[in-house]
């Protein structure tokens, strides 16, 4: 059973086919350099680029393939953005006669760490119960994920993703876009300190849920009263390590409670921001204490959004005979929950 997957939620225009977890043919174009002189994702400009390279990627996956069904990402995700990978996958549902399968995005990160090559590498089998973490730049989520196709949310963030609020810093020391990769560099560059101590958001609240935007706030506020300290190379260094440690402090002592609260010791983590070794290193360490086990994904192209995870997911709602009822009436949730 092969299944031709797309995935435009944002700013990546991507294609795979898959076989139940082995992928056998993919493609993303990224838009990082596009959207990089803005600091951000412009929604006109990512709708634009989707739709110039929606066709090149769907049939250079097609070459070589039939499939049997075709499934797209639904949602979370920017409007303009989901409405392009929805529009083509209806497209060819209707053209080749094959059934159309939706997908939350969200789910797709879930299934990251399981996705394999085309040989069946790695080959990690499913032991559920998992403690599920989500950890991207729109979004930082608790999920008990309870068996396939079956998820509770137990924590999300309030306001500020991880990531947002690492891209956020990184713009106010004037570091370009994406800010988290250059973030890491320069902590590792001065051994992942925290000289500063910048909040760590609601770790004394007894839910599962997570808030940036109060460290956000106080970084600015820091900066625009010490600006003469923040515009040399080593003072940078420290306050990008300073506020990396503050917001994975925050989510390994956030995970340590999920743990505690759930009883769950295997986690599952996908998202972009765990493609950071020194939050990798420190998610290993938290299981090693708990006497549990933490799968990340496993190649580096399934941290980010990718068509792949979404064709695995697919694979298992096509197990299940679940399919999209009326093509014609499949439309884009940006807000989509899981």
């Amino acid at each position: 059973m092969k299944i031709l997957a797309i995935d435009t939620s944002c700013d990546e225009t991507a294609a795979a086919i898959v076989e139940n977890r082995k992928v056998l043919s993919n493609v993303i174009y990224s838009q990082v350099l596009l959207h990089k002189k803005w600091g951000g994702v412009v929604p006109s400009i990512a709708k634009r680029a989707h739709e110039e390279r929606i066709d090149f990627v769907v049939e250079k996956c097609l070459k070589k393939f039939n499939v049997d069904y075709f499934a797209v990402t639904q949602g979370p995700g920017l409007a303009v953005a989901l409405e392009v990978g929805i529009k083509k996958a209806k497209e060819l549902s209707v053209k080749y006669n094959k059934k159309l399968i939706s997908v939350n995005h969200l789910e797709g990160h879930l299934y990251s760490p399981f996705v394999q090559n085309s040989k069946g590498k790695p080959e990690s089998k499913f032991k559920f119960p998992y403690l599920g973490l989500i950890i991207s730049g729109g979004h930082t989520e608790f999920v008990i994920f309870k068996d396939h196709l079956k998820y509770e949310v137990i924590g999300e963030t309030l306001d500020d993703a991880a990531g947002e609020a690492l891209d956020k810093a990184a713009k106010l020391l004037g570091l370009g876009y994406p800010g988290g990769p250059v973030i890491e560099r320069l902590a590792k560059e001065v051994g992942n300190i925290d000289t500063h101590n910048f909040p760590r958001p609601m770790l004394k609240s007894n839910d599962l849920n997570f808030s940036f935007s109060g460290l956000k706030t106080s970084f600015y506020y820091f900066l625009k009263k010490n600006q003469s300290y923040s515009t040399g190379v080593p003072e940078i260094r420290l306050l990008a390590s300073s506020f990396q440690e503050a917001v994975f402090d925050t989510l390994i002592k956030k995970t340590e409670g999920a743990i505690k609260k759930t009883g769950i010791t295997n986690l599952v983590i996908g998202g972009g921001v765990i493609t950071n070794m020194r939050l990798r290193y420190l998610f290993k360490d938290l299981v090693k204490k708990q006497n549990g086990n933490v799968i990340f994904p496993y190649y580096k192209y399934l941290t980010g959004d990718n068509a792949a995870m979404i064709g695995v997911v697919a694979s298992y709602k096509a197990e299940k005979n679940i399919f999209v009822d009326d093509i014609a009436k499949l439309d884009r949730i940006p807000r989509m929950s899981l």
